[in-house]
């Protein structure tokens, strides 16, 4: 008796290491073809191509650690945090104003699309506003469960339909169509992939213990995406007081976005809605608009401010911060920067926006109720 849970817990393993085995290759053979076309961020969108395609023809169940994902999330947001310096922090404190007035155009705008494809759709406001609003898809999906009238499933469709769009335009027109021609980053950055100095035994063991301090500390007090937001903070307040930060080896980093290649890859069930084949144009141009709102906004803050146009974008472009991240540093843009707008707008749709959608549909119910009484 006493031994019976460990048995489970072993034959559990033991099922989850062959799909975990055959995930891996997936994921790897998907970062190789990438790797050998020359495709932009190929070791995280090669991964999530080849698990989408793969999930789709198989239909056979994956498995991926959640560790993976966490460790991989790690990886890139101590490597992000090392591009912080005292004067990137300046420029971030400057900048402020315009992050939140940019952060607030693009919620307007996605409000304005949301307006337009429940016109067109049949579904409900809420369903749409959540499901257009340029913000994590986790979170998104998180939040639609706290929103009344609001339906997770269309939500998630919404979001991944959005996510895809965005992870896959933005790199591409960073790379090909605004680094092109000699375009460089607006200050020097740190050059996490050719850089070799490791930093000693010593270094290494204090900085492991601060960022896994830092991290625990982010995932016990419940920070969005802790995961990248831990190592993050540790290694920008370390670079920034001086102390001779460790880089991450090469490898590293493409582990990292294998990690999170694959991650987002599982997270992607184009069958989850019956009538998706009616969503998914609607889905697929609004994320296209998002962008190219982006891009308008992008154009002001390059023409204000004395960065490029890459790093503008970046910037504001709606992914995901470790999506974003990992764009910055294949497109050598400024890093700091784009972790700060990034960071700014996962703040600021995590805490106000919630606050403000569950007034605006509260109260329409209380509206509803009150139309049914008369």
């Amino acid at each position: 008796m006493i031994f019976t849970p460990i048995t489970k817990l072993i034959n559990i393993r033991k099922q989850s290491q062959l799909p975990f085995v055959e995930t891996l290759l997936c994921g790897l053979l998907g970062g190789f073809l990438f790797n050998l076309l020359n495709l932009p961020l190929s070791w995280m969108l090669g991964p999530l191509t080849a698990i989408l395609i793969w999930k789709l023809l198989t239909k056979r169940d994956l498995y991926w650690p959640v560790s993976f994902r966490n460790g991989g999330q790690m990886l890139l947001g101590y490597s992000m945090g090392l591009s912080f310096t005292i004067a990137s922090a300046s420029q971030i404190v400057d900048q402020l104003p315009s992050m939140a007035i940019i952060t607030i155009l693009m919620v307007v705008f996605g409000l304005a699309i949301a307006f337009f494809v429940s016109k067109l759709t049949g579904i409900n406001i809420p369903s749409a506003v959540m499901g257009t609003t340029p913000g994590g898809l986790s979170q998104m999906v998180v939040l639609s469960e706290e929103i009344k009238g609001a339906d997770s499933t269309v939500v998630t469709f919404m979001q991944t339909i959005r996510m895809l769009t965005v992870i896959f335009i933005v790199p591409t027109l960073s790379i090909h169509a605004f680094s092109s021609g000699g375009t460089q980053p607006s200050k020097p950055t740190i050059d996490l992939v050719t850089q070799t100095e490791y930093g000693s035994f010593f270094q290494v063991i204090t900085v492991l213990a601060i960022v896994l301090f830092i991290t625990a500390c982010a995932v016990r007090f419940k920070c969005p995406t802790p995961w990248i937001i831990g190592p993050l903070l540790s290694s920008a307040i370390l670079t920034v007081s001086g102390f001779e930060t460790p880089q991450l080896p090469p490898i590293f980093i493409v582990l990292a976005q294998l990690c999170l290649g694959v991650y987002l890859g599982l997270g992607i069930n184009i069958n989850m809605l019956k009538n998706w084949k009616k969503l998914l144009p609607f889905s697929f141009i609004s994320g296209l608009l998002i962008v190219g709102f982006a891009l308008v906004l992008a154009y002001g803050l390059h023409m204000i401010y004395p960065i490029t146009m890459t790093t503008a974008f970046l910037c504001i472009a709606p992914g995901g911060l470790p999506e974003m991240g990992v764009t910055a540093h294949t497109v050598q843009a400024d890093v700091s920067m784009v972790a700060a707008y990034q960071l700014f707008r996962v703040f600021f749709i995590l805490f106000i926006v919630p606050i403000f959608l569950r007034y605006l549909f509260g109260r329409q119910d209380v509206l509803e109720e009150s139309v049914k009484a008369l």
